[in-house]
């Protein structure tokens, strides 16, 4: 697994592929967070916390982590590259864990600039180190959970067509889905909370309070590790 981590994680860095993901992430958030004159802008509004970028980054994270996985295995696919890889003496789950791990730290190495946020925000407090850190350790902790499953369906998409394009689409459809889908249905069901705890929003805003409830950290878990199992499965069946 460590193998397949190391050549996946840096395949990423040979190509085009990680300075994009990063620089495009950073310029998104620090625009909207700092530059352009918006809700958003942590500038004008007035209290000293994040809440602007653990709104926003989870819609970003939706299309830039499936642009990371969207060639893991649809490329592997196309270029007939997936049966030399079986052939070695690594199980399936070494090969799918060894891309997701890759992946997601990606997406770490693309959230750790952004500690810089929270300095700053703490400076900017009145008085100095005004902040809320639990909330925003735990907003952390959600996005890292947050990364994991939108990472290990992005995994899954790619197994389903050799196309890259397609593997996207279906990635951001899927993570759109199961992270707002949910609480459209409850809007239209007058506002049901069984529903909206289906999805993925409910739960990250409940550990971005600060309190790390198990019921979160299982709920997100079993999500990223069924989208894991079915992507073993696919590539079992190839």
């Amino acid at each position: 697994m460590i193998a397949i981590l190391k050549k996946e994680f840096n395949s990423f860095f040979a190509s085009t592929i990680a300075y994009l993901v990063i620089g495009v992430f950073l310029l998104i958030n620090g625009l909207f967070l700092w530059v352009f004159k918006s809700d958003f802008n942590i500038l004008n509004a007035g209290f000293a916390d994040l809440n602007s970028f653990f709104f926003f980054a989870p819609w970003v994270f939706l299309f830039l982590i499936p642009a990371i996985t969207m060639k893991s295995f649809a490329d592997e696919f196309n270029s007939g590259t997936i049966e030399l890889l079986k052939t070695k003496p690594i199980s399936d789950w070494q090969i799918v864990l060894g891309k997701f791990s890759a992946s997601l730290l990606l997406v770490i190495v693309a959230l750790i600039p952004t500690l810089t946020y929270v300095y700053t925000v703490t400076q900017l407090g009145n008085p100095v180190g005004n902040i809320d850190f639990g909330s925003t350790i735990g907003s952390y902790i959600g996005l890292l959970f947050l990364a994991a499953a939108y990472t290990a369906i992005g995994l899954f998409t790619s197994t389903i067509s050799k196309n890259q394009i397609v593997a996207f689409i279906l990635g951001v459809f899927i993570t759109l889905f199961l992270y707002y889908g949910f609480d459209a249905i409850s809007d239209s069901l007058g506002n049901d909370l069984t529903v909206k705890q289906l999805g993925f929003n409910e739960h990250f805003k409940s550990i971005s309070r600060g309190v790390i409830d198990t019921r979160d950290i299982i709920y997100f878990l079993s999500i990223t590790v069924f989208f894991l199992f079915i992507t073993k499965t696919r590539l079992d069946n190839e």
